[in-house]
C-alpha cells in the first residue's frame, strides 16, 4: 500500500501541470497533450456591431471587454494555468468566439472562475456577462437564467481507478462513495436516481479526482467530456467506465432578462459552426482527449420570457 500511495502522491503532484505519457522520455514520444495555440482558429471581430437592446452588452461596451464565467479545473474544456493564469480549452474558445461576434477582441476577454453552485447568482448579480463552462441547459435553470445554444452535447459517466473491477455503470454504485460538484446536474441525478450511492460533493471536480486517487472515494461522476480529460492526463491511474447515462446539452448562460444577448449568441454559435471555427477549436482542445467531434446539436431558440 505504501508503494501505491507514493505513486499516487507523485501523480497528484503533476496532474494539474503536465500530461503523463506511458512513452515519456523514449524516442518518438508523443508531445505533451494540451491545447496547441498555433492550431487554434483566429476569430474575426465583428466591426460596427451594436446590440442596443442588451443592457449586458452596453455595459461591456463601456468597459471595453466582456467578463466571462468559466471553470479552471477541467482538462481540455476550461483549465487555468497556475503559473501564467491563462485559461485554455474548448469552452474557453467558445467564449472567445462569442466575444468576437459581439464586437470585442477575443484577447481582451476577462475570465472569472465561478463554481457550479454559484453560476446563477453570478449572472443574476452582474458579476459576469455570460458563462461558458460545461453548463447543462435544463428547465429549472431556465427559471433563473437564460441559455444560448446548446453548442455541445455531453453525457454523464463515471471515472474510477484503473484497478477498479466492481463499478461498470451507475447500477453498481450502491454503497459506493461517489463524488461530484456541488450544485451540478450530475450530483442531482445521483441523489435522485441512485439514492443508495453515498454522494460526496465539493466545489470543484479536481478535488473529487484527488480524492479518487487517494482512495477516499470510489468514483467521480460528471459529464464524459470532463472525465475523459482527467483520464487522458493520467491513463495509468484512471479510466472512464460504462456508457453515458444522460444527455447534457451545454449552453451559454446569460442574464434571464437579456433575451437580446441570448439571441445574438445563438446567431454567433450558428455562424462559427458554419465557418469551421467550432470544429477547429474542438480539434485543438477537447479533441486531444480522444473524443472525436460529433455534429453540434440543434440550437434551441426558445421565445423571450
Amino acid at each position: 500500500m505504501r508503494t501505491t500511495r507514493t505513486r499516487l502522491s507523485t501523480t497528484l503532484a503533476v496532474l494539474g501541470l503536465v500530461v503523463l505519457s506511458a512513452a515519456c522520455g523514449k524516442s518518438g514520444s508523443p508531445p505533451v497533450k494540451g491545447p496547441q495555440p498555433d492550431q487554434l482558429p483566429v476569430y474575426t471581430v465583428a466591426r460596427g456591431f451594436t446590440l442596443q437592446d442588451s443592457g449586458t452588452w452596453k455595459k461591456a461596451r463601456n468597459r471595453g471587454h466582456v467578463v466571462v464565467g468559466a471553470k479552471e479545473d477541467q482538462p481540455y474544456l476550461g483549465e487555468k494555468d497556475p503559473a501564467t493564469g491563462v485559461y485554455s480549452g474548448f469552452d474557453i474558445e467558445i467564449a472567445k468566439m462569442m466575444s468576437a461576434s459581439l464586437g470585442f477582441d477575443p484577447a481582451s476577454v476577462q475570465f472569472k472562475t465561478i463554481a457550479s453552485a454559484n453560476r446563477e447568482t453570478a449572472l443574476q448579480n452582474g458579476q459576469i456577462d455570460y458563462y461558458v463552462g460545461t453548463y447543462t441547459i435544463n428547465d429549472n435553470r431556465k427559471k433563473q437564467v437564460g441559455f444560448a445554444g446548446p453548442y455541445y452535447m455531453a453525457g454523464q459517466s463515471l471515472l474510477v481507478r484503473t484497478d477498479e473491477k466492481d463499478i461498470n455503470g451507475p447500477q453498481d454504485l450502491d454503497g459506493k462513495r461517489v463524488c461530484s460538484a456541488a450544485g451540478s446536474s450530475p450530483a442531482q441525478r445521483i441523489e435522485s436516481d441512485y439514492p443508495q450511492a453515498d454522494l460526496v460533493t465539493y466545489d470543484t471536480y479536481s478535488i473529487c479526482v484527488d480524492n479518487l486517487l487517494t482512495f477516499q472515494v470510489d468514483a467521480v461522476t460528471t459529464d464524459d467530456t470532463i472525465l475523459m480529460g482527467y483520464a487522458a492526463k493520467v491513463p495509468d491511474e484512471l479510466k472512464v467506465v460504462g456508457k453515458p447515462f444522460s444527455q447534457e446539452p451545454y449552453g451559454i448562460g446569460v442574464p434571464r432578462s437579456d433575451s437580446a444577448l441570448r439571441f445574438a449568441l445563438d446567431d454567433a454559435i450558428a455562424a462559427h459552426e458554419k465557418n469551421g471555427d467550432w470544429k477547429k477549436a474542438y480539434q485543438a482542445t477537447l479533441g486531444l482527449s480522444g473524443v472525436p467531434a460529433s455534429t453540434p446539436p440543434a440550437i434551441d431558440r426558445y421565445p423571450a420570457s
